[in-house]
């Protein structure tokens, strides 16, 4: 059964992609138009009026990315990696190696370090890899290294405004390709997938906590079971866009009567701050924290990468650092292009890291244009979509007893076309039951419990009824560590990417040994169903050894 990766979400984008990349590359004394989109449709169709003209004197953060080389190279390793018959299966990369092949050029990098410079804009930061350039400059400078006219715009759903060039960029004069810009706009800024709970819920879990709601540990015995692995070896990465207070965390697991074993290393990304103080709210952040240590107590860190805003920081120092394998995102938006992000996500899959994203808690997703659905990366082929679930336990800390699909999970086609990945394509998977898409990617990939009843302590308090994917992401992240751990003890290596893996199972007798598949409630527009469905995916993990006898 052939269920790979393929790069590129459609082959008219692929062939886009390849011919602006050719044309950049044949014109050497003209702009070149970069194969990523910049400029939002509200922009363009005037669905967001404009306001202003930025001050020219206004600075701004840029993250000027560069695209990978020899992509044919790449398609065929990462389809060799989790090909079980190829003598390249499982023989992940390290960075250098990565960067070696499939990196940008140094004499590339220090040419794009050099137009940077000569126009104006300060090198704030460069990265092992050579993907991305972190530089700041004025709004002049800017508009005159990438010809654009900056404004602000009237964001048309939400009161206030927001900053866009008018135009794609097009940097005069540098004959090296990029990829993409980030920081030209904020039209879209990331936000937790955390909900609060609705009160008439209360009283109904069967959580080892206060009222009955459910902690993390309470996950661990669920779902794992097992008392064998905690995590020791491994390590989770968690991509957060604002700081968190440490003391929130040891709160937690003072007020539960739990030992913190686990070592919380936090790294900003862009020099923004790691802790939370004034308005700020450190809610996913500990929660977040919190989760994945309950999953995984007795993990060698958790790693908590932070910026303002910019997530192409983020997920590029997590590859660049290449230190958790297993790494979670709960947080939401819509960026101009979601192709953007597509070279970290793949170096992730070379160097063996899966990153699980939360599925959204809007419940089913609706129609029209990406701009409008914060839900973003969550449908992207390279992560682990993480939907909700209701799960009732046998008892206060006991084992799984039953599960049904939580009603405001998110789940769905994706927006705006993004072709549905080589891994959904299999003969069974989309069905006239679940309502799935033939042509466009699929979400969410697996689910665990997200319902509102966990207790969880934030901003200096604690509180009980709080649920979302929010709690599924890091939840599914810090599983992965303990299912990674048992495989080393066992002589083999990390998983890795885990669709493949994940859609291959789905399809054999034994699926059901290893995942509870979830068959009754929905999300709105799709139901939960025998085998995959748009709610829970493939449902949730049913076994401490789940990949234990895996390749």
């Amino acid at each position: 059964m052939d269920i790979g990766i393929e790069l590129r979400p459609s082959v008219g984008q692929a062939a886009l992609c390849s011919v602006m990349l050719l044309f950049v590359m044949t014109t050497a004394a003209s702009a070149q138009f970069l194969p990523t989109r910049h400029v939002r449709r509200e922009v363009v169709s005037g669905e967001a009026p404009f306001v202003s003209l930025l001050p020219a004197t206004q600075t701004l953060r840029l993250d000027i990315a560069l695209p990978l080389r020899n992509q044919p190279e790449l398609d065929n390793l990462l389809q060799a990696l989790y090909d079980p018959q190829s003598p390249l299966f499982q023989q992940f990369l390290s960075v250098a190696e990565f960067t070696q092949r499939f990196g940008p050029t140094e004499a590339d990098y220090a040419a794009v370090v050099r137009f940077a410079e000569q126009n104006g804009l300060t090198v704030t930061g460069t990265s092992s890899n050579r993907v991305i350039l972190n530089v700041e400059g004025s709004v002049e400078n800017i508009e005159k290294a990438f010809q654009v006219s900056m404004a602000s715009y009237q964001h048309p759903t939400e009161p206030r405004t927001f900053y866009s060039p008018d135009g794609e960029p097009s940097p005069a004069g540098l004959t090296v390709p990029l990829w993409h810009i980030s920081g030209l706009d904020n039209f879209s800024i990331p936000h937790p997938a955390s909900v609060r709970r609705k009160f008439e819920a209360s009283g109904k879990a069967t959580g080892s906590g206060p009222d009955g709601n459910f902690l993390g540990s309470d996950m661990r015995a669920a779902y794992y079971g097992g008392t064998i692995f905690d995590g020791t070896g491994q390590s989770v990465g968690l991509a957060e866009f604002g700081g968190y207070n440490i003391t929130d965390v040891q709160t937690y697991f003072a007020n539960v009567g739990q030992s913190l074993r686990v070592p919380v290393r936090g790294i900003s990304t862009d020099g923004s701050a790691l802790t939370c103080t004034g308005s700020c709210t450190d809610l996913e952040q500990a929660l977040d924290i919190e989760e994945a240590i309950s999953m995984a107590p007795g993990l060698d860190e958790v790693r908590v990468y932070v910026a303002r805003a910019s997530d192409v920081d983020v997920f590029n120092r997590m590859a660049t650092d290449n230190i958790s394998k297993s790494l979670s995102c709960s947080w939401g938006w819509s960026p101009p292009d979601p192709n953007s992000d597509d070279p970290i996500f793949e170096e992730f899959a070379a160097q063996g890291q899966t990153i699980f994203v939360a599925s959204g808690d809007e419940g089913s997703y609706g129609t029209g244009a990406l701009g409008t659905m914060n839900i973003y990366p969550s449908f992207d082929w390279y992560v682990e979509s993480v939907g909700g679930t209701v799960l009732t336990t046998d008892g206060a800390g006991g084992p799984w007893e039953s599960e049904t699909a939580w009603s405001e999970s998110g789940g769905g086609v994706a927006p705006a076309g993004f072709g549905i990945p080589k891994y959904q394509e299999a003969a069974g998977i989309i069905t006239r039951a679940n309502g799935g898409s033939f042509l466009y990617r699929n979400c969410p990939d697996v689910a665990i419990e997200a319902n509102t009843d966990n207790y969880i302590c934030y901003d200096g308090g604690c509180a009980e009824g709080w649920g979302g994917t929010s709690f599924a992401a890091p939840r599914w992240a810090a599983y992965l560590a303990l299912m990674n751990q048992s495989r080393v003890a066992n002589g083999k290596v990390n998983l890795g990417f885990l669709n493949i893996k994940l859609y291959e199972i789905g399809l054999e007798p034994r699926y059901t040994s290893l995942f509870h598949d979830i068959t009754s409630g929905s999300n709105g527009a799709y139901p939960a169903v025998r085998g995959y469905d748009l709610v829970t995916g493939w449902g949730s993990p049913n076994s401490a050894g789940m990949f234990d006898g895996q390749k």
